[in-house]
This record gives C-alpha cells, structure tokens and sequence, in this order.
C-alpha cells in the first residue's frame, strides 16, 4: 500500500534571536568565567547562522532557571507551536482535525505527561477515540524517524489519515553553570521550531504527489556518548560531541548505501538527498561523504542561516523548501541524532498534472 503526503506546514515561536546579539548576550554571560570563550565564540561566525526563534525572550537566558521554571516554558512554547504547526499543515491538506485517526508527536525538550497531542486535545479538536503516538528521546533524527512512523501507521491502515507534529526548544536547555565546551557550541547552533505533516494511503489531488518509501535506521554500538543529554537538577544538559563531523565523514556513505539498498534504489537515482543540516561544518561532511557537488545542499544552508539547528523539525523546514521551489524525482530524506543512529526515508515527487 502506498502512502503519500497530503499536507506540510512549519511553525516558528515568536522570539527572533539574531546570532549577533546571542553572542553578545552569550559573552556577557559566559565571558567573565569561562576562558575559553573568546576562543570558542568564533563558532557563532562560522555556524552559517543569521538568526533563530526561541519560545522565550533574549532576556530570560540572564537568570538562573532550573527543571521547573524550563518546563513550564517549554509547556508553554510546544502547545503553542503544535496548534500553529498541526492547523496549517490540516488546512494544506483540506483535512478537519476530527477526521484525524492518529496523531505521533515528536519531541526530545521537555517533559509532558500526559503528552502534547493531549495537552492541546480540547484546542484541537480531535475525536476522543484518536489514537496517540508520542515519541521521545530521538533528538535530530526525529523529524525523518517521525515521519517514517507515521507512513508505516498509515500503510497498516486504509485510509487512515495520519498527522505528524515535530516540536522542539531546544533554547531552553541553555546552561550557563556547566561551563562546558558543548554549552558554547550549542548556543551557537540550536534553536526551536515545529513543523507538521498530514500523510494517507489515499492519493491526493489538485498538488504535486509525493509518495513515501520505507524507512531505515542505522545504528552504530558504543557511541552512546556522541549525543544526547546529561540530566541533573538543573535540567537537561547537552552531549555534543567534536567528532561528529568526522564521523560523518567515516560513516555516513556506508549508512546510505544501507538505506539506497533497503529501497532498492541505487546513489545515481537519488535527484536529491533532503538532509538534517546539524551546522556548516555537518552539511560540508554530508557533501563530501556522499560525493555530492560543495554547495549543492543550498535548501540545508538557507535553512540553517534562517533558524539555526531546530532539531528533530529541521529536515522537514528543508523538505518543505524543496518541494516549494517544485523540485521532483526520487529523493532520500537522512538525518543524525542520537543513539548514534542514522535515520533514512526515500521518497518519490512527481509534479501536479496540467
């Protein structure tokens, strides 16, 4: 059974950082204790980054936050970007929130229980017999893992009409106590954001049909350590490991022929890979792993340069772009995240009929 894409929307939180006065306020607070910084505050010049959207203002990164007052704005800040995120890919798609069977809600910032799809269940709209689906702790490789839940929730049954909403804020997880070199480069790169997508195995009309192949994870043993979050009394703490993008380089073609070959598709019948741009350095790995023309990845600059490394919702900001300027053919959407894992998802464009 097929599954296509019948709706796509993203969401930005209400506060514009530009990445010059988040180094500014990031010397103010990090300058006077840490020595290092003036040296690592070269990674907001070379991040590819002009700005990023936060759920909170510039100002509440000055004061002292711990679990409590970080969760509360992140409760705050999600529910708001699900509602924004979930009704504008509903409306692309020309669906009504109560024709909604399942809803997966991907997120790895905050703590909600019960879970964000339920949280903003009497705002929605949704039938009470909807069938949730949340998923934590994917980091990065949630938007593609999400979407690639959802097609196979929508494969196994016909004419379910599946909605997939990615939410992250990553800003609240700023620390200023660890004094630690993955603080620095976080700050230089993260930001929040959300994105949606409506999937179905009926075929839409009147739009370009984008069809979904399936998904494949990649795994690697013993990189716990490369990514993901420390947790302490204060909150979440950010693993960021400087290897990353030499382990792209490494690893990164060997996983690809391992999703090419699960599809049974072969690199020379890719049009275009839709990449996580994780941060420059990242995307110029991937390029260069994949034997790609340097600058080709030019949807994962722009999207990195307009809102920073979101996350989990990154890669479908990317693949909304692409399919807007009307790019078609085979493509295969990648995405790192912790684990360490790779996650993969092919997908066929065709363009509207005239």
């Amino acid at each position: 059974m097929s599954v296509f894409l019948h709706g796509l929307a993203t969401a930005l939180p209400p506060y514009c950082l530009t990445q010059s006065e988040v180094r500014e306020r990031a010397g103010i607070i990090f300058g006077g204790k840490y020595p290092q910084f003036d040296r690592l505050s070269k990674s907001f010049a070379t991040a590819g980054i002009d700005r990023r959207y936060s759920v909170v203002p510039i100002d509440w990164f000055s004061q002292d936050h711990g679990w409590v007052d970080r969760n509360v704005a992140f409760m705050a800040g999600a529910k708001a970007m699900f509602l924004d995120a979930a009704n504008a890919a509903l409306l692309d798609a020309g669906w009504r929130s109560d024709e909604v069977d399942v809803v997966v809600t991907v997120s790895s910032t905050g703590i909600a229980t019960p879970t964000l799809e339920a949280q903003v269940f009497g705002e929605m709209g949704f039938r009470d017999d909807i069938t949730r689906v949340p998923l934590f702790g994917l980091g990065c490789a949630g938007g593609v893992t999400g979407l690639s839940v959802a097609q196979t929730l929508a494969r196994g049954q016909a004419g379910a009409k599946v909605l997939l909403v990615v939410i992250e804020t990553c800003s609240l997880s700023f620390r200023a106590d660890r004094l630690q070199k993955a603080d620095i480069i976080a700050t230089a790169l993260f930001g929040d954001g959300s994105a949606a997508a409506c999937l179905c195995s009926e075929r839409p009309s009147g739009r370009a049909t984008v069809e979904f192949g399936q998904g494949y994870q990649k795994i690697w043993p013993d990189t716990l350590a490369i990514m993901g979050w420390d947790v302490d009394e204060a909150g979440f703490g950010v693993v960021f490991d400087r290897s990353i993008p030499a382990f792209v380089t490494a690893e990164f073609a060997g996983a690809t022929q391992g999703a090419l070959d699960s599809a049974k598709l072969s690199h020379e019948q890719i049009d275009r890979y839709v990449c996580h741009p994780g941060g420059a350095k990242v995307v110029e790995a991937i390029e260069g792993a994949l034997h790609l023309p340097q600058g080709s990845l030019d949807a994962e600059r722009d999207t990195l340069r307009a809102a920073g490394n979101m996350s989990a919702p990154t890669v479908i900001f990317v693949m909304k772009a692409v399919l807007d300027a009307g790019q078609t053919g085979q493509m295969m959407s990648c995405a790192l995240g912790p684990g360490f894992t790779a996650s993969y998802l092919p997908f066929h464009v065709t363009a509207e009929a005239a």
